[in-house]
């Protein structure tokens, strides 16, 4: 379980396949965490998707993403040299500054447009009809791992205000119009889908049941 609250950034510096899937190694930033406070079976969120720690050496931290993992991410299109959220697994009585996030991604949107009003960014994103049906304004959302608010929520798009912090510590900063980047919707959300449906509502959850 996560907050939102992303640590850090760190650079992907491997990108090896494997017969199942697809093996990286990171190395964390400086101000972020050291490799030193993770332990090999640690889960760590990684732009949103929650994955396993499977060895930890000098050159930085090793996961292993499946096949699945890779067709319901963006992770698939990482590079080397890219940038990356990071998260460590909530602590047992810590603070919850953003909300319940299990780092298991719905699916994956498109920056439509980024607006700027001086220091901050208004942006927009582009995502199937069944994600925004379980989307409400104010809701919460988490976009690449980010606890965020949602302002707007239309039929295939919503948006999100960025403050001038969540620029600096995130890779939103970097991001340009057509990047793609991963959504998990509200749990709360998709349970009260899922109790209150009919057939129709719960046909949608359905289609979002497919998690990495």
């Amino acid at each position: 379980m996560f907050t939102g609250l992303v640590e850090g950034q760190a650079t992907v510096r491997v990108l090896k396949k494997e017969s199942a899937g697809l093996r990286l190694t990171i190395t964390p930033d400086p101000e972020c965490f050291p490799s030193a406070d993770v332990n090999i079976g640690d889960s760590i969120s990684i732009c949103g998707c929650c994955l396993t720690v499977v060895q930890i050496t000098d050159d930085g931290i090793d996961f292993e993403a499946g096949e699945e993992t890779l067709s319901k991410t963006s992770l698939g299109e990482l590079t080397v040299g890219g940038r990356v959220n990071l998260e460590r697994s909530l602590a047992v009585g810590a603070r919850l500054g953003g909300h319940f996030v299990q780092g298991h991604v719905d699916g994956v949107a498109t920056i439509d447009s980024i607006d700027r009003n001086h220091e901050w960014v208004d942006m927009w994103f582009r995502l199937p009809s069944e994600l925004t049906q379980l989307m409400v304004p104010k809701g919460s959302v988490a976009v690449d791992g980010i606890s965020l608010t949602l302002v707007n929520v239309e039929p295939e798009r919503f948006s999100v205000a960025l403050i001038p912090h969540t620029l600096e510590i995130t890779t939103l900063g970097q991001r340009s119009v057509g990047a793609g980047v991963n959504i998990e919707l509200d749990i709360l959300g998709k349970y009260v889908a899922k109790l209150l449906s009919g057939k129709g509502t719960h046909s949608i959850y359905n289609d979002l049941g497919q998690h990495n």
